[in-house]
């Protein structure tokens, strides 16, 4: 069993284990139980009645949050010609082609994403085994692979958050920070709501939504009412 610290334990009273909290009153109580002395991530779990071995029941995608993330992210890209500059323009930390592909290759990781254009995903065979594992590789379904990177670079600057199912059918995705205010934090949750929930495979049988929870970087879970979030979705 994990061990808690004692201002985990100490926070954790303020919450009731026998009820699920509406919306407004989850966000309030994860910016409450929040005790780090920095400003900790908000985060989303949605546990989904989804069997991710099957393809078609593997929910995955990307979306620019309307407030943003207010993280920081370092965006590497993979690009070649014109688009060398226009991603320079717009905000990318890295930029190269063929020299970014072999400085990976070397062991090089200070990025958090990476954007290539098409033409450059051949040569990105070589260092899939280096970012697949890292879940870094480009992928179109994502964004991230694009002949447009100066939009991608923009939207992933602006608050552009992937998310996945993992193998137990949970989805974690970051919807801002402890200092984001109320209505930033309630807008985000309901866009990414409606991203999941729009994303309900066919296949999928049973109760889609089993149960969502909010929480922070070192606070605990607070779970919210399903019927209020599925009423949004």
């Amino acid at each position: 069993m994990k061990k808690r610290s004692k201002n985990y334990l100490e926070v954790s009273k303020k919450l009731s284990s026998q009820r699920n909290y509406s919306i407004d009153e989850a966000i309030n109580l994860a910016k409450e139980t929040a005790f780090a002395k920095f400003d900790e991530s908000v985060d989303l779990a949605f546990r989904l009645g989804v069997d991710p071995r099957h393809a078609d029941q593997m929910i995955r995608g990307a979306i620019a949050l309307p407030e943003g993330t207010g993280k920081e992210v370092r965006i590497c890209v993979i690009t070649s010609g014109d688009k060398i500059k226009l991603a320079e323009d717009a905000g990318a930390d890295f930029v190269g082609g063929d020299d970014m592909v072999q400085k990976i290759q070397g062991g090089w990781l200070d990025f958090d994403r990476v954007i290539a254009s098409p033409d450059m995903m051949g040569k990105l065979g070589r260092i899939g085994r280096v970012l697949g594992p890292r879940g870094l590789m480009p992928n179109p379904k994502l964004g991230t692979v694009t002949p447009d990177v100066a939009k991608a670079v923009k939207e992933q600057k602006a608050g552009k958050v992937e998310y996945r199912t993992d193998k137990n059918g949970i989805v974690h995705v970051l919807i801002g920070k402890k200092s984001f205010d109320l209505s930033k934090l309630r807008e985000n949750l309901k866009s990414i709501v409606g991203a999941i929930m729009k994303a309900k495979p066919a296949s999928a049988k049973g109760t889609y939504l089993k149960s969502l929870t909010i929480s922070t970087t070192m606070g605990p879970g607070i779970k919210i009412d399903t019927n209020e979030v599925i009423s949004i979705g």
